[in-house]
């Protein structure tokens, strides 16, 4: 077993935990800091033992220790999702500079997951933090050529701005400015395959949640999931999936 696979899995559980948080508050304009994580239904301060990132829910079989109402499993899954990517980056990326970069995305996309399903807002105070980021990042591991990062920050901004143009209001401002910032982090290609590999996961989820009666025809999805999902797609596995397509595409003829 590579026990060096436990670090970045134990720091995306611990992440994870605060990621929730900060997708939870900082659209309804709260402190990502205070007060203290408690229980939504008394108001119970959650103490250390409480705190434990998926291992406390379930010795707490899924209720809070003070009045016994259930607690969103929404809690443990986004914590050990974020536990999972962050050491399945690790096993594709090694401790690479590059490993920075898909950490980032990661905690960028669970936070605005978070955020897009309760509220169907992807807040512009993260994006700004992530921007900055992203920038720091970037400068310190640019792409190459260095200006891939600005065509892809200027194409993913203007592809989704001239959809919510023609779709009139059918994309949100927020995934405008995400998919720019995505764009800056992965560069142009990469950002291209994202917004292909996005619209692909949100449009069979969107057809297989009408046909099984869990949405209405028109009804409003939220799509920063599906940028997220496909961004990670993209990034870990643009190349390979790209190279068996134009090889089974050219065997095809």
């Amino acid at each position: 077993m590579d026990y060096e696979l436990l670090i970045p899995l134990i720091y995306g559980l611990f992440l994870g935990s605060f990621y929730n948080v900060v997708g939870l508050r900082v659209p309804e304009g709260k402190s990502i800091i205070a007060p203290r994580s408690s229980c939504p239904n008394c108001g119970h301060q959650l103490q250390a033992i409480e705190l434990i990132p998926v291992v406390s829910y379930f010795i707490q079989r899924g209720k809070c220790r003070q009045c016994k109402v259930g607690i969103s499993p929404v809690y443990p899954f986004f914590e050990l999702l974020t536990g999972i990517l962050f050491a399945v980056a690790y096993l594709l990326l090694g401790w690479s500079g590059e490993l920075f970069i898909a950490l980032t995305l990661i905690s960028l996309f669970i936070i605005i997951t978070v955020s897009d399903l309760a509220y169907m807002i992807i807040p512009d105070k993260v994006l700004l933090v992530f921007a900055g980021i992203f920038i720091v990042e970037r400068i310190f591991l640019p792409l190459s050529p260095w200006w891939d990062s600005v065509a892809g920050a200027v194409a993913g901004f203007l592809i989704l701005l001239f959809i919510a143009l023609i779709s009139k209001g059918g994309m949100g401002g927020g995934d405008i400015k995400l998919f720019a910032l995505i764009g800056f982090a992965v560069g142009f290609k990469t950002m291209i395959l994202s917004f292909f590999f996005a619209t692909f996961y949100g449009a069979f989820f969107g057809i297989a949640a009408m046909l099984l009666g869990f949405v209405k025809r028109k009804q409003a999805i939220p799509f920063g999931p599906f940028i997220a999902i496909g961004t990670l797609t993209a990034y870990f596995f643009g190349e390979e999936i790209l190279g068996w397509y134009l090889r089974f595409f050219m065997l095809g003829f």
